[in-house]
């Protein structure tokens, strides 16, 4: 491996005495221990976290994402032994290290929250959740003084999944803002997937290594006629962690909305057994005969055993290919392969993916209660950034105060404090804010 992927940003740090460790597993030690992860424990994944201890969270989701890449990693090593050699460090944890931390940058109330996070900081960068996550991990979380967890390149570039500035991805003609809060629209405002202007200098030491041609093949974009643009590539520990992303969203987070009924048989039937059969896959089919009768099941073991399947079916068929470009190839090896679904299994886990988008994340009670936590993003932001110095916790007014003497842009502080909140913790505060009695009157001094 090229020395520079394992270089961190701030290479003054001693390595403690005895430590035995790789750096992808000191990467991965920083991520479990950091404040940014703990937090997602009290986030929304699908169903509101505060709606039950059953229903995972983005912390769980994240934990079966880190096993299922895992997965994905012995596989790719059994079916291309030289050259996941030549590509791969010799254990896992790089890919684990990606997965656990590849949420911890989504805001409270799931993406009710970051459409209220863009609207609020349309004027000054935007919001984008996984522009959030390079930022916490590069920059925010307080391993070092500057520079984050001060992660090794290789990590920093496995967790850019859209390596381009959100100013250049963003549709050029702008909304209409609503007259009130309340009148915002989600689907006119989700923000497009990129990074900051406010982190360029961290995009730049990430993707220093790169030749000219690479880094602009990299980050070429996708216009589209009424849209927010879109990047084209990723790198090869990327791909392996949006795979395991994906698997994870697609089947377990289904089980959460079966067995808490969210769900029901007949539409389990309608919109994914008989498009499976309809593939013409015949272990697919064969799956499928039993597959409502044992997901329905009050039995848990055949439930587990269902999932455990598919979630094989879908692992196991995973191939490591080269990337396909339009004006060239890459040299970089880690650019050069992504790990892919073959058509067949990507389109059976698209069947998965859509049946939940359409019966569990848009049935209108999970879209309330999204709507409610918009606008309590959005009327945070609004007290916070009314008088910043008065509100802020004094730590944060503090980094505010520093982005103003520097010319910075000091709205990006108020964003990172808001997107850092649970949801449970913005729920206080918005009562604390705006509500004449309330349970958050007692709060900690240094809140």
């Amino acid at each position: 491996m090229n020395q520079d992927w394992l270089a961190r940003r701030l290479p003054s740090a001693q390595k403690r005495q005895q430590d035995h460790r790789s750096p992808f597993q000191r990467d991965r030690a920083r991520i479990l221990h950091s404040a940014a992860f703990r937090r997602l424990q009290s986030k929304t994944q699908v169903i509101s976290s505060g709606q039950s201890d059953f229903y995972r969270t983005r912390l769980t989701h994240s934990l079966e994402a880190a096993q299922i890449g895992s997965g994905i990693t012995a596989q790719l090593r059994s079916k291309y032994p030289e050259l996941a050699a030549a590509l791969f460090p010799d254990d896992d944890t790089l890919i684990e290290a990606l997965c656990l931390a590849h949420d911890i940058g989504h805001p409270p109330f799931g993406h009710g929250g970051e459409v209220a996070l863009h609207y609020m900081m349309r004027k000054h960068g935007g919001f984008e959740g996984n522009g959030q996550t390079l930022r916490i991990v590069a920059r925010l979380e307080p391993f070092s003084e500057q520079h984050g967890m001060n992660l090794t390149r290789r990590s920093l570039l496995g967790l850019i999944k859209y390596p381009q500035l959100l100013d250049n991805l963003v549709h050029k003609i702008p909304n209409l803002a609503p007259v009130h809060y309340r009148q915002l629209q989600a689907r006119h405002w989700h923000p497009p997937k990129g990074l900051y202007q406010d982190d360029s200098d961290i995009i730049d030491w990430v993707l220093a290594p790169l030749s000219p041609a690479d880094r602009d093949l990299f980050q070429t974009i996708v216009p589209r006629d009424n849209q927010h643009s879109k990047t084209c590539f990723k790198s090869l520990d990327c791909s392996i962690m949006e795979l395991a992303d994906d698997i994870a969203y697609g089947i377990h987070d289904l089980e959460d909305a079966i067995v808490t009924g969210v769900v029901n048989r007949n539409d389990f039937d309608d919109h994914v057994i008989m498009p499976l059969r309809s593939i013409g896959d015949n272990w697919l089919s064969d799956y499928s005969e039993q597959l409502t009768n044992k997901l329905f099941s009050e039995h848990h073991y055949l439930q587990k055993d269902a999932i455990g399947g598919l979630v094989n079916y879908l692992i196991t068929a995973i191939e490591l290919l080269p990337v396909e470009t339009q004006t060239g190839e890459f040299s970089e090896p880690l650019l050069k392969f992504n790990a892919k679904l073959p058509d067949e299994q990507a389109h059976v886990l698209q069947i998965f993916k859509d049946f939940v988008l359409q019966f569990v994340v848009k049935l209108p009670a999970i879209q309330r209660i999204e709507y409610r936590g918009q606008q309590v993003v959005m009327e945070l932001f609004e007290a916070l950034s009314s008088d910043p110095e008065r509100l802020l916790p004094t730590s944060t007014a503090k980094r505010w105060r520093l982005a103003q003497e520097k010319g910075e842009n000091a709205y990006r502080v108020i964003a990172d404090y808001v997107a850092g909140m649970t949801d449970g913790y913005a729920t206080r505060l918005y009562q604390t804010l705006f509500l004449p009695i309330s349970a958050g009157d007692n709060y900690d001094a240094h809140s």
